[in-house]
């Protein structure tokens, strides 16, 4: 099987949400569920002062489909969503 290049956006419930402790809560999560590995997080700017924090990682397509982290990451404290945007499938 190949990998998989996932991004997850992730909404807080309000701008005032510390963001830099949402990345680092869903980090450790990745970490715990998939490994340690090369992650890539950008702050978007949404509309308002609100800004989601966007994941992007890789993982095993023999875990299936990315949507139970994406369940798991809704859980953090502060955190009203956590949407899959987009799977890739790694080359080479």
């Amino acid at each position: 099987m190949a990998q998989a290049i996932v991004t997850i956006k992730i909404m807080p419930v309000d701008p005032s949400i510390d963001l830099k402790k949402i990345e680092h809560e869903a980090t450790t999560m990745l970490d715990q569920e998939i490994g340690k590995g090369d992650r890539r997080v950008v702050i978007e700017p949404i509309a308002f002062g609100l800004k989601a924090v966007n994941i992007t990682f890789v993982m095993d397509e023999k875990r299936g489909s990315p949507d139970p982290i994406a369940e798991k990451l809704e859980k953090i404290t502060g955190v009203q969503s956590a949407t899959v945007t987009d799977v890739r499938r790694a080359i080479g």
